[in-house]
C-alpha cells in the first residue's frame, strides 16, 4: 500500500500540534485557528488552485473547528475543521501506522492532519468515481440523494467564497453542469 508522504511527515509534528491546540482550550473557531487552517489548506493543495478551492468548499460546508467532535445519529462523530467522519479512523490508522485513538486525537486537534485526511478522502473518491462532483458527494455520504444535496451546497459555498468565476461561468445552475479541472496526477496519489 502506498502512503502519501505528507501524512508520514505530519506524524512527528502531530503530537506537538495536538498539545498546543489542546492547551489553548478553545471550543470554537478563532482568528488564530482560521489562519492556521488556511496554512494547512494551502500546504495540502500543493499549489493546485482547484484542490485548494475544493478543500475550502468542503471546509466551509462542514464548518468545523479545531477541537470539534460532533456526534451523529448513526453513532459516528465528525471530527475537526473538515469534519472527517470517525468511520475513517481505522483506515487512516492503518495508512499512517498509528493507533486509532491517536489518529482520532489528531483529526480533532491537528488542523493539518485533518486537512490532509480530508484531501485523501476526497482524492480517493475522485480516483474511484473519476468525477469531481461525485467525489465531493462521496466525501459526505455513500447515499446518492445526500450526495446530490451536499454537492449543490458545496458549489454554493465555493461561489460564495470565490465568486461565480470559480467555475468559469457567470451563473451556477447545479454541480453537474459545472466544468471543473482535475489534475490527473492527483488521482494516482494516496495517503
Amino acid at each position: 500500500m502506498i502512503v502519501d508522504p505528507t501524512l508520514r511527515r505530519l506524524l512527528p509534528l502531530a503530537s506537538l500540534l495536538v498539545s498546543v491546540s489542546h492547551a489553548e482550550g478553545r471550543a470554537s473557531p478563532s482568528d488564530h485557528h482560521e489562519a492556521r487552517l488556511a496554512q494547512c489548506i494551502q500546504q495540502a493543495a500543493g499549489g493546485r488552485a482547484w484542490l485548494e478551492r475544493t478543500l475550502w468548499g468542503l471546509r466551509d460546508q462542514e464548518a468545523g473547528w479545531i477541537g470539534a467532535e460532533i456526534a451523529n445519529t448513526n453513532g459516528t462523530h465528525d471530527l475537526g475543521p473538515l469534519q472527517v467522519n470517525s468511520s475513517w479512523v481505522a483506515r487512516l490508522s492503518s495508512l499512517v501506522g498509528r493507533e486509532p485513538a491517536l489518529v482520532r486525537k489528531w483529526l480533532i486537534h491537528d488542523p493539518c492532519f485533518n486537512v490532509q485526511a480530508a484531501k485523501w478522502i476526497f482524492l480517493s473518491g475522485l480516483r474511484v468515481t473519476h468525477d469531481y462532483w461525485k467525489a465531493v458527494g462521496v466525501y459526505h455520504s455513500p447515499t446518492p440523494e445526500r450526495q446530490l444535496r451536499y454537492r449543490k451546497s458545496v458549489a454554493q459555498r465555493l461561489v460564495s467564497r470565490f465568486g461565480g468565476a470559480v467555475f468559469h461561468l457567470a451563473t451556477v445552475v447545479s454541480p453537474q453542469s459545472l466544468p471543473l479541472e482535475t489534475d490527473h496526477a492527483d488521482q494516482d496519489q494516496t495517503k
